[in-house]
């Protein structure tokens, strides 16, 4: 088993961060992902924590040494399971792969929080995965994970910038839109609604 591990800080309030997230999905720079499917979503009225769950369907190359190994699937799917917790103001994130996950299995956990020190101005990202392969020889467990982590880390690396963009878009429109104005009416609303 390998680990991966990654933290970035984003310049926005963790609100603009997790209204994000729902938007992050298709953008320019993450071309592997090509669809993003909603399987469920719910609230609990006690607790404030909005569940969902989602199917992410991704598409890259691999090398041909790892193609013979797995065959000619193209298009992987992860589950993705993420809770908002209103109250605690955190977004946690797990995924895993459901596409060849008896030779290799990707347990990714992402968490969302306010910037202790400027909680209205940043964010700050935590993110670990744990990456296992599954043969019989070791040598090549070994490098089927070397090559996973190294990949992992570069659409890491694309995809926090990615959503740097998407934030700064999303970020104008609501300013144009005024939303940041009705932003505490909404929040105020919700929890009202909760009760």
């Amino acid at each position: 088993m390998k680990l991966f591990e990654s933290d970035h800080y984003f310049n926005y309030p963790w609100e603009q961060v997790t209204a994000a997230n729902w938007q992050k999905y298709p953008n320019e720079l993450s071309t592997h992902v090509i669809s993003v499917d909603i399987l469920s979503r719910s609230i609990d009225p006690k607790t404030q924590v909005l569940r969902s769950e989602r199917l992410i369907g991704c598409k890259q190359s691999i090398p041909s040494w790892l193609q013979f190994i797995v065959g000619g699937a193209s298009v992987s799917y992860v589950r993705e399971v993420s809770e908002v917790d209103l109250v605690n103001k955190t977004l946690v994130m797990k995924s895993s792969n459901l596409t060849m996950n008896h030779l290799l299995l990707v347990n990714e956990t992402v968490v969302y929080k306010p910037d202790p020190e400027l909680p209205t101005q940043g964010t700050l990202f935590k993110q670990s995965a744990e990456i296992t392969a599954f043969a019989s020889i070791s040598r090549l467990c070994d490098k089927i994970e070397d090559w996973s982590v190294e990949r992992f880390g570069q659409n890491a690396k694309i995809g926090k910038q990615a959503f740097e963009g998407v934030l700064q878009v999303l970020n104008e429109k609501w300013q144009e839109n005024g939303v940041f104005e009705t932003k505490n009416n909404v929040v105020s609303e919700v929890q009202r609604l909760m009760q």
